[in-house]
Parts: C-alpha cells; sequence; structure tokens
C-alpha cells in the first residue's frame, strides 16, 4: 500500500497542510521546527492508530484549537481507501471510507508504516515493550491468525489478572487458564516462525551496517525447557501474591547477540541506533519477500544521526527496498545518492509545496 494524498489540519505545529505523494521516494525539506516530523508524525498516527514520539493524544493538538484531523488517500490493489484519525484531548476515532472502526489494526492493514526517527535506538536501549511492539508489526503483516490470537489472549489476561484482585472467589484466575494457554502457544510460536524467516535478513542487513553478522534469540516469557500449562502452574502462588500474571507471551523479549555476546549493554547509543535500523530494515525486506503490496517506510532526519559513510550505506540499503520512503531533511544535499524523488518544503508548520 502507498499513500497518495494527505491532508492534516490542527496537528502540532501544522495548521493546515495537503501533500501529494510519490509512491516511491519523497523528501521533506525544511528548518528545525518548520514541521517537517510533524509530518511523519501524521502519516505513522494514520497507518498505526499512535504517534512514534508520545501516547498522549492532548499533545498532538494544535496550541489554540481542541482537535485534530489527519486523512489520506492510500493506493492499493482493489483502489483507493480513505483513512481518517480524529483527536480530541481525551479520544481517538479511526475512520475507513468514513465509517468508524473500533481498532487501530484496521488502519495497520490498510498503511503498514514504520519509521526511523532519532530515538530509534531506544528500540535496543529500552525494556521489552517496543521490541514486542517490533515483533508484533512484523507477525502481524505475515501471519493472518495473528491479530485474533493476540486479541484473545489479552482479553483473558485482562481477565485473569482482574480475577486475582476480587477477594469473592480466591480460584476464579483459572477460569482463563486454558484460553491463554491455547492463545499464548500460539502466539508464541508464530512468533518463532517469523524469526525464523527474519533472521537471514537480519543477518545481511548487520553484515552490511554493522560488518557483523547479529542473532536474534526470542525469550517466550517463560522458560524454554517448560510448557505454558506448567509455567502458569508453577508462577500460580507468587501471581497471587502480586495479582498479576507472571508468566506468557507478554513477557517476551528479543535478545540481540554478536559473536555470541548480547548487545545491550556493550555497545555505543551511536551503535545501538545503527542495529535498530538493522532490524527495522530487515524486517522491511522481509515483509517486501512474502507481499507483493509495498510498506511506507519514514525517515526523520537521517543526516543528523549518522555521519557521511553510515548515512551513504543506510540510504543505499533503502532504496533496494520496495517500499515508499518519506524523508525529511534540513536540506537535500546529503541525499544526493537517493534517486529520483519527489521534493516538498515545509513553513512554519502552515503550508506544503514542491
Amino acid at each position: 500500500m502507498t499513500l497518495a494524498n494527505l491532508d492534516v489540519d490542527n496537528f502540532r505545529c501544522i495548521a493546515d497542510a495537503h501533500m501529494e505523494f510519490a509512491g516511491t521516494c519523497n523528501v521533506i525539506v525544511g528548518s528545525n521546527g518548520s514541521g517537517k516530523t510533524s509530518v511523519l508524525e501524521a502519516i505513522f498516527l494514520l497507518g498505526s492508530g499512535h504517534s512514534f514520539r508520545c501516547h498522549r493524544t492532548d499533545t498532538l493538538i494544535r496550541e489554540g484549537t481542541d482537535s485534530f484531523q489527519v486523512v489520506g488517500k492510500v493506493e492499493g490493489p482493489s483502489g483507493q481507501e480513505v483513512l481518517g484519525v480524529q483527536g480530541s484531548a481525551d479520544a481517538k476515532e479511526f475512520r475507513i471510507h468514513g465509517r468508524t472502526v473500533r481498532s487501530a489494526a484496521e488502519l495497520a492493514l490498510q498503511l503498514p508504516v514504520q519509521a526511523i526517527d532519532p530515538e530509534v535506538h531506544r528500540l535496543i536501549e529500552d525494556g521489552p515493550i517496543r521490541r514486542r511492539r517490533f515483533l508484533d508489526w512484523g507477525v502481524f503483516h505475515v501471519e493472518p491468525r495473528f491479530h485474533d490470537a493476540w486479541r484473545r489472549y489479552h482479553k483473558a489476561l485482562r481477565q485473569r489478572n482482574a480475577a486475582f484482585r476480587s477477594t469473592a472467589q480466591p480460584r476464579a484466575h483459572r477460569i482463563w487458564d486454558q484460553e491463554i494457554i491455547e492463545q499464548g502457544d500460539q502466539i508464541a510460536a508464530f512468533r518463532d516462525s517469523y524469526l525464523e524467516g527474519l533472521h537471514p535478513f537480519v543477518f545481511e542487513v548487520s553484515r552490511r551496517l554493522l560488518g557483523e553478522e547479529v542473532v536474534i534469540e526470542h525469550q517466550r516469557g517463560w522458560r524454554r525447557n517448560q510448557g505454558l500449562a506448567e509455567a502458569l502452574a508453577g508462577a500460580e502462588a507468587r501471581d497471587m501474591v502480586r495479582a498479576g500474571t507472571s508468566v506468557g507471551p507478554h513477557r517476551a523479549d528479543l535478545v540481540l547477540k554478536i559473536a555470541g555476546v548480547p548487545v545491550r549493554d556493550r555497545i555505543s547509543r551511536g551503535q545501538q541506533k545503527i542495529l535498530a535500523c538493522v532490524l527495522i530494515l530487515a524486517q522491511q525486506l522481509y515483509r517486501a519477500s512474502t507481499s507483493t503490496l509495498p510498506a511506507c517506510l519514514l525517515l526523520d532526519d537521517p543526516a543528523a544521526e549518522l555521519d557521511v559513510d553510515n548515512l551513504r550505506i543506510l540510504l543505499n540499503l533503502i532504496t533496494e527496498i520496495p517500499a515508499q520512503l518519506i524523508i525529511t531533511a534540513l536540506s537535500t544535499e546529503a541525499l544526493n545518492c537517493l534517486p529520483k524523488f519527489r521534493l516538498f518544503h515545509v513553513e512554519h508548520g502552515r503550508e506544503c509545496f514542491t
């Protein structure tokens, strides 16, 4: 899927903007604070239901207004789909062709989007939540059954945890164990299968960007030598005390290794950023190998984050991925290795022109 055009109203510093994108490569230039990143953020919101910069909806609303709206037309095999997100201080509403949809997953199916931004190193540096989100984005887009298993698992997990907090029936949490076991085993199996397919792409991209081969290990959220049923039973007493489920795929993580050594605490911030880029680009390449529909890849001012050599390698790699690219920069000088692109200028968050 590719984003054909975008309309943004009262989002961040943008009063109103309209952009018509090329299906291949697009570059948005402007000074710092002009609204370049806000355009990428609006696109990411349209394809995921949330921002890559924050989780509070009220911070997305332009000062002096009480709501924002982002609308985009997406080109797909069956024609155009119109996606929309409207937000106020305490709520967001998602629409497809004017019809309100309950889940952001429906947006994600229409516009698969990922971002490489200045905070991309947090994929490596932060706790497991970001790595699970990264992993599940990939599984979601190659395994049609994954989302239903994920939704059912998390519904059962919420009910089980609520039962721990209830004093009326001390063992009521066990009602949800079978659903958690069935869906949790499926989720772990889907993730394992996905990582098996992802590994060759991680090897290749890490060799080119890092000069070394990266291995990803999946920690399921319980011991490898146990089944989930056994792990739940073994943790029951502890979970009752803590009023929460301590084992399962919601506790999963990815461990990244180079030469057999975990890298998280052993590499610099700059290397963390390059490693995070490795994962995202490998994921894009894997998805492209399984689908004829391109995804949308956003890059926020990569020239500010990487030295000249690494930037050149990164951009050369990116141009090999069959994805729609939307890149921001202070100027086009550092992007001269890109193929032909459509150029946009953003000024004061008010208007865009080519």
